[in-house]
């Protein structure tokens, strides 16, 4: 029997080897994917037909050691079944952890090839090979792909209705959730608990989002299973219906997506601010389960529109109240200014030919490069004549080097008196630099001139 088809015998806390408190599996839940293509009511107005106090935990975006290890320790450590949806690619990577998955009885889906965050938008050829790429890969690492259960969960849930049709053309039943944790936002283990119970408990029962590679899932799962425990809730194993495996007898009422009085505090619904694909793709899942959290304004239509806005999401720390996002419009700030100055190009002075080791000087006095702090002293831009000559020095460069001082004639030196009082050193005159010197933004270049090419210009 495959992996995925653990039957319906579920492993109950009184036989859990070793742990006799152990919270278990309750039941197994046997469903036809394509009577029930889709579900969650994060997105969906179906979801799995669960009784008060029943959850399903599902896990993302693994395997990966050594999280993916630890987690599926504390699993079999309370005997709880558990659905994951892997990445191919990391399948491919660590096909051992894999097989442990498929040998301790949990349900294994899959979650595309490398999870890009574009699948309401790329082209649907290259969607069908992102899905067909991640079943090859995960049944690949079991050696036999049969053992893949038929239940895909979109990256992002970003869904579209032409990759949902392309899910049921093949088999595969879509999963969206009904709550998350959170637990991808680099919030504590504690807060990670905090989130999980607080939404189980808002709705009664459904299918819970957590992530097998985030280390604040492993520190927290612990004590998530022994609280769910404590409150009463018990744990139901899904698996997909085949020949030798009919599905569960429910009704079409069970599927449909419920609300509790716990969840109608706020006037009758979860608060909902409309939320942007933008922000799904900065933040994969919404904190909220109700549908409209993630921008679905007709939650119960046939083709779900969404909100389109540039409204970035916000946080709150210390348990601070939240604030309303800023409004899309109008905008405090000239978008066009800021991106006009963010492209104009800066135009930077000419550099003077002296700063290259020639002597002649074309270019205008900078208070940037090589004329820095001697734009005062020197003369003004000489205009030659036809048939005048030109000096072997531009005027400009000439008049930045320092002249050499005129010796005197060699003469006997007349005796001088000698005292012992001291006296101050005498200044030595700076000599002539036979090379080219170039003084200013980046200090002194001590080179010759000679070793450079010289410019064609007369």
């Amino acid at each position: 029997m495959p992996a995925h088809a653990a039957g319906p015998a579920a492993a109950p806390a009184a036989r859990c080897p070793g742990n006799p408190d152990a919270l278990g599996t309750s039941r197994t839940l046997v469903v036809d994917p394509m009577e029930h293509p889709r579900i969650g009511v994060m997105q969906y107005r179906e979801s799995l037909p669960l009784e008060p106090k029943e959850v399903v935990i599902t896990f993302d975006d693994g395997p990966i050691p050594p999280y993916s290890n630890r987690v599926l320790d504390i699993l079999a450590s309370e005997c709880v079944k558990v659905t994951y949806f892997l990445v191919g690619k990391m399948a491919h990577a660590y096909p051992s952890i894999v097989r442990r998955m498929q040998a301790e009885g949990h349900t294994i889906g899959t979650h595309s090839n490398s999870h890009p965050l574009t699948f309401h938008k790329m082209p649907i050829g290259q969607a069908e090979a992102e899905i067909e790429g991640g079943i090859a890969n995960a049944g690949g690492a079991l050696g036999d792909r049969a053992a893949v259960a038929p239940f895909f969960r979109i990256p992002g849930l970003l869904r579209r209705d032409e990759v949902e049709q392309a899910l049921i053309s093949r088999g595969l039943m879509t999963w969206s959730a009904d709550f998350p944790a959170d637990d991808w936002k680099r919030i504590p283990a504690n807060e990670v608990m905090k989130r999980a119970l607080e939404r189980i408990e808002a709705r009664g029962r459904g299918v819970l989002l957590l992530h097998d590679i985030q280390p604040a899932t492993v520190l927290a799962l612990p004590g998530l299973l022994k609280e769910l425990k404590a409150r009463g809730y018990r744990i139901v194993h899904v698996v997909p219906a085949s020949p030798d495996l009919p599905k569960t007898a429910t009704t079409p009422e069970q599927w449909m997506g419920r609300r509790t009085a716990s969840a109608g505090r706020n006037g009758g619904s979860w608060p909902s601010p409309r939320f942007t694909i933008e922000m799904l793709l900065a933040d994969p899942i919404l904190p909220t389960y109700d549908p409209q959290s993630i921008g679905v304004i007709d939650a119960l239509g046939p083709s779900p529109v969404l909100a389109r806005s540039r409204v970035r999401s916000f946080r709150t720390r210390g348990g601070a109240v939240p604030l309303p996002p800023v409004p899309v419009w109008p905008r405090g700030t000239d978008d066009g200014a800021a991106g006009r100055a963010a492209t104009e190009p800066s135009v930077l002075p000419v550099p003077s030919m002296g700063s290259f080791g020639h002597d002649q000087d074309f270019a205008p006095a900078s208070p940037v490069l090589g004329t820095a702090g001697h734009a005062a002293l020197l003369p003004p831009v000489p205009v030659f004549g036809p048939g005048e000559a030109r000096p072997p020095a531009g005027p400009r460069v000439a008049a930045l080097k320092p002249q050499p001082t005129p010796r005197a004639p060699a003469t006997a030196p007349a005796a001088a008196p000698v005292s012992l009082a001291p006296t101050a050193p005498t200044p030595v005159p700076a000599a002539a630099e036979p090379t080219g010197t170039v003084r200013g933004l980046l200090g002194r270049w001590p080179f010759s001139t000679s070793s450079l090419p010289r410019s064609g210009i007369p």
